[in-house]
């Protein structure tokens, strides 16, 4: 997957909350290797993605994540991070940047998840919001364990700074996985809860990533057409508390 820029017809999207900062989704000068990433944004459906769709009368707390692709010494990768064991809500488990929506953020069904993805990001991880191209939203999506309805915004790091742990409270650790990781086989599962509920696994840089975060990267594997055959017989047990 080469890292030549390409240009790209730019499409845009701006808004802006109450006092806020008007927020740009473009697609214009991303590099060559997003290509794929890109289509499948464009045209996967929520069932494609998830079972788990928001609630059809409207309940559930509003919230986003953003799904950071960069690229390392390696190549292509993703920005995660492992949240604080003391949280209430999916303790210790890896995962996007993000969480709730703020009223600051704006109108939920505008450009409120994209003010809050980019808002969570730099105050979980220091990111700076500043370098990060946002290119596409995926459908809303429903996690019922917390109540969460979470819409995943896409972002190139176009111009990457420091990342690191802000609140020790809140986050155990910052880290970039490559792609190369997340599609070579061996490091691919398939996790198994108590309550018999089954799903993708990655089991990279001493990390098990499952759950709603893990069903993200797995489906954009899929539909960007970067997946590799891989066991899904290979089983990794959870817990009750997970």
């Amino acid at each position: 997957m080469p890292g030549a820029h390409t240009a790209r017809g730019a499409h845009t999207t701006r808004g802006a909350a109450p006092g806020g900062a008007p927020v740009l989704v473009t697609k214009d000068g991303l590099p060559a290797w997003l290509d794929p990433v890109v289509h499948a944004v464009e045209t996967v459906e929520p069932l494609q993605l998830s079972r788990f769709l928001p609630p059809a009368d409207g309940a559930g707390r509003q919230s986003a994540v953003l799904v950071l692709f960069g690229e390392g010494s390696r190549g292509p990768e993703l920005l995660l991070m492992e949240r604080a064991g003391s949280l209430r809500s999916h303790a210790g488990q890896p995962s996007f940047p993000g969480g709730a929506l703020d009223p600051e953020d704006g109108d939920p069904k505008a450009d409120g998840p994209l003010r809050a993805a980019l808002r969570e990001a730099e105050e979980e991880t220091g990111l700076d919001p500043g370098g990060v191209q946002l290119f596409g939203v995926l459908p809303r999506l429903y996690i019922p364990v917390s109540g969460f309805v979470v819409t995943p915004v896409l972002g190139w790091w176009r111009e990457p700074t420091p990342v690191g742990v802000v609140d020790p409270a809140e986050t155990a650790r910052v880290f970039t996985v490559p792609v190369a990781d997340l599609t070579d086989p061996a490091h691919r599962a398939t996790t198994v809860h108590p309550s018999g509920h089954r799903g993708p696994a990655f089991l990279v840089e001493s990390a098990l990533v499952w759950g709603f975060t893990a069903g993200i990267i797995d489906r954009l594997l899929h539909f960007a057409g970067w997946e590799l055959p891989w066991d899904r017989e290979k089983q990794v047990p959870l817990d009750w508390r997970a």
